[in-house]
């Protein structure tokens, strides 16, 4: 395996610097890795065909002595959920297929301007509907650290890309922990901001109040690093917040130094017992308290006497507003249009039947009931009351604490088909991950370990309240140093698969 591949995105960025790599150089090595791997691991949907034109017109200006961003030519995966001029933009699905954007997605078009390299779109549940990447129109992807289980979803491309070294730094987005749970399960970093404070505009919606970009990576700084690029007002998008934002990147850099942790306190949410959670997983829970405690951290346990509905309330908000939202794949403006005989009701249904695959239909099927007349205060506006609930949990707790710590998922990687029979267990995935959707405060999850029963990642997951996006990249980055220490390197340097290429 090229060495320019294992570098972290800093790691890289410092040798791109230097002119020690040439970012054409490290393309080339991450589009050779793609050609290597992906026939097995299929991270990507698509793949440009002139990212080393673009990373060589970054090494011409580097070379000519302009001022380039800290990440100029670095590569990113995109994942598919955002819309791009120069590749297809099919959010996973058949509805959208060779679909090809007029513009780019805001945090494109950023990430573009500060000189990051797009390799090309990554895999995804359609519509970002679903918590394993099976759910996908183009097959599922697989994780590569066991290539008979899910990368989790609705991002398991980009966590996978990143996981398998097809890319530094992947977009990903978290509707109720997208970003999140493929971290936990593939050994990766991924953090859902606040909402609002990452620009939606260009991002093909499932739920406009819960949905939120964020960054996928190998690292706590690499993550801070790409969330600087990104953040920030966009007056494109409604809901975009006017903070001004603190460096993330510097927040991290902060926290490596362990001080944050002394005197913090970590809340630990005496609704969610052990019993909820696989044995390695709530093992390797207690393991990263010790060491918080051990670091001068203390432990508080908090009650959130409302999360354990979050998951039922999410799951009637989510589907009312897809509903919603994908009432425009319609077959007349864009996108599939099934040639069939009738009215344009039948064109329509026709081409949404072909078009959508099982679980948006489901969903679309729900949300629309739920929205429906005679039951929409039972069913949508009883789960808005429960938002409000959840959100008033959150505001209690982090009047005594400084965050909340829980593992990111229930359980490690499950085997490919093992729960898509089973829609409600696919559901209670995202257990740990929904309320910080719900009440848009921001969450990290990062890698604490192995499952002692199974020897697959765990991930530790940091909620922090809204704004306090910083907050999570010290502490997130003061336990990583601790754990990538006793670990005698990166966890991914355990992966048993894809080291030599594919198996």
């Amino acid at each position: 395996m090229s060495d320019i591949i294992r570098l972290t995105a800093a790691e890289l960025a410092a040798k791109l610097a230097t002119r020690e790599v040439s970012s054409a150089e490290a393309t080339q090595a991450h589009i050779d890795r793609i050609a290597d791997v992906d026939s097995s691991v299929n991270a990507f949907l698509h793949v440009s065909d002139h990212a080393v034109a673009e990373a060589t017109k970054i090494d011409e200006r580097r070379a000519a002595g302009e001022v380039l961003h800290e990440l100029a030519g670095v590569p990113v995966a995109v994942k598919d959920v955002l819309v791009t001029t120069d590749m297809p933009s099919t959010s996973g699905s058949k509805i959208l297929e060779g679909y090809m954007s007029p513009y780019d997605a805001t945090v494109v078009k950023k990430a573009r301007a500060a000189g990051l390299i797009p390799l090309g779109k990554t895999n995804m549940d359609e519509f970002a509907m679903g918590s394993s990447t099976e759910h996908s129109a183009y097959g599922p992807t697989r994780n590569p650290w066991d290539l008979d289980r899910i990368p989790g979803g609705s991002g398991g491309g980009s966590a996978a890309a990143v996981a398998a070294f097809e890319a530094p730094l992947a977009f990903g987005s978290d509707t109720g922990g997208s970003i999140r749970q493929p971290a936990h399960v593939t050994g990766t970093v991924g953090l859902k901001p606040t909402y609002g404070g990452v620009s939606r505009y260009g991002a093909i919606a499932l739920a406009s109040s819960l949905d939120q970009i964020g960054p996928v990576a190998r690292t706590v700084l690499d993550a801070g690093l790409f969330h600087d690029v990104i953040a920030g007002h966009d007056p494109h998008d409604a809901t975009s917040l006017t903070n001004n934002w603190p460096s993330f990147a510097q927040a991290a850099r902060e926290g490596a130094t362990g001080e944050v942790l002394n005197g913090l306190k970590v809340g630990v949410v005496r609704e969610l017992p052990d019993a909820a959670f696989q044995p390695g997983v709530a093992e390797s829970f207690h393991q990263s308290l010790a060491i918080l405690e051990q670091q001068g951290a203390e432990i508080v346990e908090i009650s959130a006497p409302h999360f354990e509905y979050a998951v039922a309330a999410y799951y009637l908000i989510l589907p009312a507003e897809a509903s919603s939202n994908l009432a425009k794949f319609d077959s007349v403006r864009f996108g599939l249009r099934a040639d069939v005989p009738g009215t344009v009701e039948d064109v329509m249904a026709a081409t949404r039947d072909a078009g959508f695959g099982p679980e948006v239909k489901r969903r679309i099927i729900l949300g629309t009931y739920a929205l429906s007349a005679g039951y929409y205060d039972a069913y949508y506006g009883s789960a808005q009351k429960v938002r409000t609930l959840i959100q008033r949990d959150f505001a209690s707790a982090f009047a005594s604490v400084d965050v909340i710590a829980t593992p990111s998922a229930p359980t490690t990687a499950f085997k490919l088909g093992e729960k898509l029979s089973d829609p409600l267990a696919m559901y209670a995935n995202d257990l740990t991950t929904i309320p910080a959707n719900l009440a848009g405060v921001p969450g990290i999850s990062l890698p604490s370990g192995l499952a002692s029963d199974d020897g697959l990642p765990v991930g530790i997951q940091f909620l922090a309240p809204a704004y306090e996006d910083a907050r999570l990249y010290r502490v997130g980055a003061a336990l990583e140093t601790i754990l990538v220490d006793s670990w005698g390197g990166p966890l991914l340097d355990q992966a048993p698969v894809l080291q030599g290429g594919a198996r």
